[in-house]
């Protein structure tokens, strides 16, 4: 039979039942023939607890052992739901508008261009747009490059909608379009460019980088507005040096 030794004191020991016949040499219980004391402790009395007794088994431990696994399970959960990284999705809404100018001597096209952005945030948590670099192709070749390095804030499962302009220059070789893009006889000189975009987004200390590129009609021969919806931010890039 196992058993728990409990230090009672002296003056208590009467209330305590005594299991007599059990290492009646080192318990302090008190019997026809003598009163036994642990040495050294000649002060303190014994007792025997039965290890079947219910107080040494609390009634409500499971209980709380399963509460507390379940509440942690739950915390998990929770915070992976809502900390799993998603993604932050970009549209390119297409030309905003086109302003135009010509250097007649040296039969240049200047075409500042305006784009529009949709920057969705997927996450439940607020993303950084770090910068937005961007270019304009026009017969395979680069007509103008810019870059913007102002940081957009945006919030949890929250869009913006940016605008950002690229300054582009025809010239040189491509210097025979002066001629279309002046010509009287026709009321539309629209143009194929390739505008591509890259975002570039951060959050946790991760960063990112989605990427956009589209064929788009633009008229060389005025400056034009396209009917896009209004923004709520409009960015100016600066050409790359």
């Amino acid at each position: 039979m196992q058993t728990f030794v409990t230090e009672i004191s002296a003056s208590s020991a009467y209330h305590v039942a005594c299991f007599t016949g059990f290492i009646t040499a080192a318990i302090g219980c008190r019997n026809d023939r003598m009163l036994d004391y642990i040495p050294g402790q000649e002060n303190q009395l014994v007792a025997l607890i039965p290890y079947s007794d219910q107080r040494l088994r609390p009634r409500r431990t499971k209980l709380y052992v399963t509460a507390s696994v379940i509440g942690c399970l739950l915390l998990s959960g929770l915070a992976v739901f809502f900390l799993f990284p998603r993604s932050v999705d970009v549209q390119y809404v297409g030309v905003k508008s086109v302003y135009v100018d010509y250097e007649a001597q040296r039969r240049i096209i200047y075409l500042n261009i305006t784009n529009t952005l949709n920057i969705t945030n997927n996450n439940y948590y607020s993303v950084e747009v770090d910068n937005i670099t961007a270019q304009v192709q026009f017969a395979k070749t680069v007509i103008g490059k810019a870059r913007l390095n102002n940081n957009t804030h945006i919030g949890p499962l929250d869009m913006k909608q940016i605008d950002y302009m690229v300054p582009t220059i025809i010239q040189d070789e491509m210097s025979y379009m002066y001629d279309f893009c002046t010509l009287i006889s026709i009321k539309v000189h629209n143009i194929v460019v390739m505008m591509q975009v890259t975002v570039t987004t951060s959050y946790f200390g991760h960063s990112e980088q989605i990427s956009q590129e589209r064929y788009q009609y633009v008229d060389c021969g005025g400056n034009t507005t396209y009917q896009l919806g209004q923004t709520e931010y409009l960015n100016v890039l600066q050409p790359f040096q």
